[in-house]
């Protein structure tokens, strides 16, 4: 555990350091790490927060704001309550909150509070930060089958109050939607590594909602 608190630390500096901007420092970095552990979440955990961070390297190469985009993923989910519909908007402000006390500046605290909202997946992101951050959060539908499987059965645990036929109903809609568009992901190098993984994914767990 003190090795991934490490890595999270070294990615946390990181993401400040390529925005350009002071760490605005551990007490932030603290509260973060407490709540994507809260003990409601099973998806939204620091297992997913990690697993988008790593790909840091692909960011870099693809967005036009690496350090920005990095900042966002850090917030995306730094708020998440299963019965609330504001989450993203609430986790929003957090992240302008914190560039604003880095000495961002306004206009910087409004491109990361935007990238965190486009996590709603509300609609098509049309700048190329918000495609690169919407693959990152994303790119669990492309992951290897085992570690889909695990994602499924993590969605189905932070809904556990839902009743079986009625999440099996919700969920299939869901997934039907990322397999209806043209493509599930935004950016080139998304779609070449993970489109064929996503779609037999999710057929496949489409399949066994029917079931």
């Amino acid at each position: 555990m003190n090795d991934h608190v490490n890595d999270l630390q070294a990615s946390w500096q990181s993401a400040w350091a390529a925005a350009g901007w002071a760490d605005p420092g551990h007490a932030l970095f603290d509260d973060l790490l407490l709540r994507y552990s809260e003990p409601q979440r099973r998806y939204h955990t620091l297992q997913h927060l990690g697993e988008c961070l790593a790909q840091a390297p692909r960011i870099t190469a693809l967005a036009e704001r690496p350090g920005e985009v990095l900042i966002a993923l850090w917030f995306h989910d730094a708020v998440y309550d299963i019965g609330r519909r504001d989450n993203e908007a609430r986790s929003a402000v957090m992240a302008r909150d914190a560039v604003r006390a880095a000495s961002g500046g306004d206009e910087a605290a409004q491109r990361v509070h935007g990238l965190v909202m486009v996590t709603e997946h509300h609609a098509v992101p049309r700048n190329r930060d918000a495609q690169v951050l919407v693959d990152v959060d994303l790119s669990i539908l492309g992951a290897a089958p085992a570690r889909f499987d695990e994602y499924e059965r993590q969605v189905r645990d932070e809904y556990r109050h839902v009743p079986e036929f009625l999440f099996r109903s919700k969920r299939r809609a869901v997934l039907e939607g990322f397999v209806q568009r043209q493509c599930i992901f935004n950016t080139e190098a998304y779609v070449h590594a993970l489109e064929a993984q996503a779609r037999d994914n999710l057929r496949r767990s489409i399949h066994q909602l029917r079931g």
